[in-house]
């Protein structure tokens, strides 16, 4: 097995464990922030989306940072960083006492973590650029494998052990993961100090694809915003649908896990187009699929029904996130993969803080149903920004 198999399949095993983790939170985040002591629906809604999102703040605010210490210093003591702080504050969340110190754990989460933001430079750096789709894709299935089980396990699990052990448990899965990662292999040398103390404006100046790259951020933020409208307040929606269940963590996990499950089956055959067909042209397709599926998940009447359509919607994340960071991967020099990663990990958690904040606010104001219409319209007008910035700027071949 070559170095850069080893570590993709390392990486992969380490992405699952804080995958099944970490992806125990979103389904029970709802419910725990009621224990906590808030009662109105309208008000659970809201303090999901805020206590969701708000790591994506800090997170955007350091990843431009690690990325360029990762370029000067290396990418694996970047990715244990990662690992083991997040293993550490997800316990940490077990402890909270009040809504407002769980958002507080959440910032100081995004200010030293962002596992994803480390790992995914490191393979890149590693992988063969003729295989470097599937590579992604393949660590993108690890995850949303891990994102599948993980809310099934952790909706009955939290109804035995209570929420607060199952922040416990997700802790220690994470650093579980740590130990997984201390086992890769790094061979690329650290960029040239010359090259990695390159200011900001220096190095978007030295970008063979300056213009695509910026737009590639722009989609993945405008991506990210439009999926994480809709995911902090999921549980709700359900129960929304399902009034009458005993077991509705249960239900909400089965719910969460259809995308993944649609991600898992499809993420390789994605990947080997992307190799086949370009990156940027799969990106393409999977923010339309996304964009059109997103309008009847407003329309549905039972859990069925828009477990259905959310497992269409996991066929396109399948293709959007490893084809982002693999047209990242193919137009970017190689010295400044990191910082450059950390750009485009920004613009995700931009999005992410951003569509989780003021998702709730909108199903607050508009309903369930009008903010999975503006999820549709966003995707759409990103696949359009797509075409005309990204696939109609690089070569054909």
């Amino acid at each position: 097995m070559q170095v850069w198999q080893r570590n993709l399949a390392i990486c992969c095993i380490a992405s699952f464990i804080v995958s099944v983790g970490m992806s125990q939170m979103a389904p029970i985040l709802p419910l725990y922030i009621h224990e906590l002591g808030v009662e109105a629906p309208e008000d659970v809604a809201r303090w999901s989306g805020i206590v969701f999102g708000c790591n994506f703040v800090s997170l955007a605010i350091f990843s431009p940072i690690w990325g360029r210490l990762a370029d000067k210093y290396g990418r694996k003591p970047m990715i244990l960083r990662a690992s083991g702080w997040l293993g550490c504050i997800m316990i940490a969340l077990g402890f909270a006492q009040s809504v407002w110190q769980l958002a507080g754990l959440r910032l100081l989460q995004g200010a030293m973590s962002g596992f994803q933001a480390a790992v995914v430079p490191l393979l890149a750096a590693e992988t063969p650029k003729g295989k470097s789709g599937w590579a992604m894709s393949m660590f993108f299935a690890a995850q949303v494998t891990g994102g599948l089980l993980g809310p099934v396990f952790g909706g009955g699990l939290s109804e035995m052990i209570g929420y607060r052990h199952s922040f416990f448990l997700i802790g220690s899965l994470c650093l579980l993961g740590f130990v997984a990662l201390t086992f890769v292999r790094e061979t690329k040398k650290p960029a040239p100090a010359a090259i990695a103390e390159r200011s900001t404006r220096e190095t978007f100046a030295a970008l063979p694809y300056r213009s695509a790259t910026v737009a590639v951020f722009a989609t993945t933020f405008l991506m990210h915003f439009s999926i994480s409208c809709v995911q902090p307040s999921l549980t709700v929606y359900i129960a929304e649908l399902a009034p009458g269940t005993e077991h509705l963590a249960v239900v909400s996990g089965f719910v969460f896990s259809c995308a993944g499950l649609a991600s898992m089956l499809f993420a390789s055959k994605l990947g080997h187009l992307s190799d086949s067909l370009g990156a940027h042209r799969v990106l393409l397709g999977s923010l339309l699929l996304a964009g059109l599926v997103s309008f009847p998940q407003g329309l549905v009447t039972t859990p069925w029904q828009l477990g259905i359509l959310r497992f269409i919607h996991g066929i396109a994340m399948a293709g959007l996130i490893p084809a982002s960071n693999d047209t990242i991967r193919q137009i970017t020099p190689s010295a400044c993969l990191g910082r450059i990663f950390g750009f485009n990990q920004s613009a995700q958690f931009v999005g992410m803080f951003t569509g989780a904040f003021l998702g709730g606010q909108l199903t607050a104001w508009l309903g369930f149903a009008h903010t999975f219409f503006v999820v549709g319209a966003l995707l759409l007008a990103s696949a359009f920004w797509c075409k005309t910035r990204v696939v109609d700027s690089l070569p054909s071949e």
